[in-house]
């Protein structure tokens, strides 16, 4: 059993297919045993998550700056709800709980957090699996251009190599577990 923060969106103006992904993934995470390590928010894909995997039985964690309390509605619900200052502070907090990361569809900030755990890993910063799960094509446009920036010279095929890119949910889940794509 391990810890995985998931990173996904917090929007409410979504379709809710996404609402639905996330229901099922925090399902999966609570049912499989592990932990599930957010952002600390109770809307949206991130609240979805969070309630299925409790739902489920597993343990939840969720990491918030205390500015963002009001305006994300905390996951007060969390069996642990951690309230740092800043948001450099809430990935560093999630970096350190999880044992793998997974990337639902989201926008900057989901981005932003994704970006950042998979440049660690690619410089060898750390071995956690970095995974997304990209069900219908969402991050489609980011491949291409991920793509052409490798054509280019600006990424190395190694750090693509670090992404674990998959399409199903079961696909994901054992991709977190093993470290590697079934």
């Amino acid at each position: 059993m391990s810890a995985i923060a998931v990173y996904c969106a917090s929007i409410t103006r979504i379709d809710p297919a996404h609402l639905e992904l996330a229901a099922a993934v925090g399902a999966a995470i609570g049912g499989r045993g592990h932990t599930l390590v957010t952002g600390g928010g109770s809307v949206a894909m991130m609240g979805a998550v969070g309630a299925a995997a409790r739902a489920a039985g597993g343990h939840t964690i969720g990491v918030i700056p205390r500015h963002l309390v009001a305006m994300e509605v905390a996951d007060h619900d969390s069996d642990e709800l951690v309230l740092v200052e800043t948001m450099r502070e809430r990935k560093a907090e999630m970096d350190r709980r999880a044992d793998a990361f997974l990337v639902l569809p989201g926008g900057i900030g989901t981005l932003e957090e994704f970006f950042e755990v998979w440049t660690a890993a690619s410089l060898g910063m750390h071995a956690k699996p970095v995974v997304v799960l990209d069900p219908d094509g969402h991050y489609d446009p980011l491949w291409a251009w991920l793509a052409d920036l490798e054509k280019r010279g600006f990424v190395r095929r190694e750090a693509l190599d670090t992404l674990l890119l998959t399409r199903t949910l079961d696909e994901a889940l054992a991709a977190v577990e093993t470290g590697r794509l079934p």
